[in-house]
């Protein structure tokens, strides 16, 4: 069977528009299902072919009259993997809804990530899966969809599903009822025949499918309402906001509270090990559920934790989805300017950070619009070399007036290293730096080399230095902020762009905290490097005094 499906999909492939081989390759995969006990091979190749009918479907040269067809067939492909392919669930119940109010193929492009890990945590690659994304691009409907689907798959196991309160709660319980509706919009029993709602329960949120049970199988509530006794978790614990606002997540006794009470409360509904868990949130803070679920258990490959933040690295938004359902670049732009920084990074980019444990604060940083008038002392940098990964290479030029460093241009970037290399070179010539410290560990030695026979190259004035660090690096970003924020001054945040080196490097300063996890440190040790490079060339004093004859 196997040989023959790989035939004919070839053929396909060969032959893009032979549609008599589309028909075969359908019905031998619904021979397949129907045969044998594991549908998974047979849904594999309907994904494939469901692939086929979008391509051919856009294929110009596809004579008109095979386009009705065509698409006929693929709604019929979509049906049968629905019932095991949650995309293929998506796309098939949402068929007859006009394509401007459709929810996931307006958002398949940026969402399909979210909807392949759903797959794996139903078909239990996974036990516990969180998602952080913005708020309003879809995250609690795609979950609603998939509620669905897994009751239509179970109907007799329970499912809860808990949030921060019953408001919220219970809409998520309307929302279920109207696609799970057999007058509805929605082709839920298309896919699930023969599955109907056979009790529901307004006023404590419960819809029961198939055959009545104690335990309901969509139960819904709020974090701390005393759940002991009242519902179970069988085959989901869906866990979606917990932290209610800001007020909350400001407050590190009541994110202590809120975790005691998810273990003791919500998770102690789970039965047996196949319970799987989801979670979905916007990202408040460090010590928020997912925070801490992420420090128990991101070592291990039956967890993930999928981020998709507002800006993509372009500064572009991530979210621009088709028909006006989405966030534009400018709307995220615009409130990014008008949001406090802390709020932005937490809601949007899904960088929660503790206000109280920030090293570097944005309003307590000195700032300048323009140089002074006179020539600079002199002109430092020190560099941060690239490590690896996601690690950024940073440079910072300092110019120096008396006891005042102006940080004037930087390097701030985790791109290819000979573009970085490049990108080095060209400061220190562009900028005249007289006198640069690298930082020698890993290849930090070899790079300064490099950089130092680019410099030459182009006839630059740069004398570049090594010195290997042995300190703690946390230790030294502390012990060094403070004769930062003395001497440094920093541009005002009119003169740059958010996207730019300068803007990264801002951004990854202010939001260096030691209250939690960092994802970018090299900025914040960057620093703490050049304020030992500056307080090493003054050591001696100079004065000026008037000639006593």
């Amino acid at each position: 069977m196997e040989q023959l499906l790989q035939a004919i999909s070839a053929a396909i492939e060969k032959e893009p528009l032979a549609l008599g081989a589309y028909e075969d390759l359908y019905h031998i995969c619904l021979e397949t299902m129907g045969r044998e006990r594991d549908p998974a091979q047979a849904v594999r190749y309907l994904r494939r072919l469901s692939a086929l009918c979008e391509r051919s479907i856009r294929d110009p040269a596809l004579p008109d009259g095979k386009v009705t067809d065509l698409f006929a067939l693929h709604k019929r492909v979509c049906l049968a993997a629905a019932r095991e392919d949650f995309e293929s669930y998506l796309l098939y119940i949402e068929w007859e809804r006009a394509a401007d109010k459709k929810f996931y193929p307006p958002r398949r492009r940026v969402l399909g990530q979210v909807v392949a890990a759903l797959q794996a945590l139903a078909d239990g690659e996974l036990d516990l899966l969180t998602i952080s994304l913005p708020p309003g691009v879809g995250k609690t409907t795609l979950a609603i969809f998939y509620l669905c689907w897994l009751a239509g798959k179970y109907p007799n196991d329970p499912m809860l599903t808990g949030s921060h309160s019953n408001s919220f709660v219970r809409g998520v319980y309307d929302e279920c009822l109207r696609i799970l509706d057999p007058h509805g919009e929605y082709l839920w029993h298309d896919v699930f025949p023969g599955i109907e709602v056979s009790g529901t329960n307004a006023k404590d949120c419960r819809i029961d499918l198939d055959k009545r049970q104690r335990f309901e199988t969509l139960e819904f509530t709020s974090i701390g309402t005393g759940n002991a006794g009242l519902y179970r978790a069988k085959t989901l614990l869906y866990c979606d906001d917990l932290v209610s606002g800001i007020e909350v997540a400001l407050s590190k006794e009541r994110l202590d509270k809120l975790w005691e009470t998810y273990t003791t409360d919500l998770r102690q509904r789970k039965i047996g090990d196949q319970c799987r868990e989801l979670h979905i949130a916007t990202r408040w803070s460090v010590h928020d559920v997912i925070g801490r679920l992420e420090t128990e258990y991101s070592g291990s490959e039956r967890a993930r934790f999928i981020v998709i933040p507002a800006l993509n690295e372009r500064d572009e938004s991530n979210f621009d989805y088709a028909y006006g359902v989405g966030f534009s670049t400018e709307f995220y732009h615009e409130q990014r300017g008008i949001m406090d920084d802390a709020n932005w990074r937490a809601l949007y980019m899904n960088e929660p950070i503790e206000r109280e444990g920030l090293v570097y604060n944005a309003d307590e940083l000195r700032r300048y619009f323009e140089l002074p008038s006179e020539d600079p002392d002199a002109i430092i940098g020190i560099c941060d070399t690239k490590d690896k990964g996601k690690d950024y290479c940073f440079l910072p030029v300092g110019y120096v007036y008396g006891q005042d460093y102006y940080i004037d241009d930087c390097v701030c970037d985790n791109g290819l290293p000979d573009i970085v290399d490049a990108r080095l070179v060209e400061i220190l010539v562009r900028d005249k730096v007289r006198a640069c410290r690298f930082e020698s560990n890993s290849a930090g030695r070899r790079i300064a080399e490099k950089i130092q026979e680019g410099v030459k190259a182009k006839n630059g004035i740069t004398h570049i230095t090594t010195k290997y660090t042995t300190a703690n690096k946390e230790t030294k970003i502390i012990v060094n902020s403070a004769w930062v924020k003395e001497h440094c001054l920093f541009k005002d945040q009119s003169l740059y762009a958010r996207s730019s080196d300068y803007g990264k490097m801002m951004d990854f300063l202010c939001g260096y905290t030691v209250a939690g996890k960092n994802k970018h440190d090299d900025v914040p040790d960057g620093m703490a490097q050049f304020a030992e490079f500056a307080q090493s060339l003054s050591g001696a004093k100079v004065e000026i005094f008037e000639r006593p004859w």
